[in-house]
């Protein structure tokens, strides 16, 4: 008996193959090829949207604590001093104050300094 699949398999490369539009070279023309990349690039971005929140709060962290420098405290103080005074902001929030409105920044480090 012979084997009768030839729709779903052209289906299933011509899906591998539009996938891989784009890729450099080899990788998006051969079968074999694309789908190996297809595949690791399926990693990548696997991975990428977990580092994607380290990377944001890296950042968050870095602008806060300029901000914070520009009005004599450090970012460890001033976040203990947050946690102290029952202000509950997170980074994210924190930071597009410090970067957007740098004078409601300064008073909230004034609250927490007092």
């Amino acid at each position: 008996m012979r084997i009768k699949r030839a729709v779903n398999a052209v289906k299933k490369r011509r899906k591998i193959l539009k996938q891989a539009k784009g890729y450099r070279g080899a990788k998006s023309k051969l079968y074999r090829v694309a789908r190996e990349q297809v595949m690791k690039s399926g990693m990548y971005a696997y991975i990428g949207r977990k580092q994607k929140k380290r990377d944001f709060r890296a950042l968050w962290i870095t602008r806060i604590n300029a901000a914070c420098r520009l009005n004599d405290i450090s970012y460890s103080r001033f976040i203990a001093g947050l946690k102290s005074k029952n202000i509950t902001l997170n980074r994210k929030v924190l930071a597009d104050l410090a970067v957007r409105d740098p004078k409601a920044f300064s008073e909230l480090v004034n609250q927490v300094k007092a």
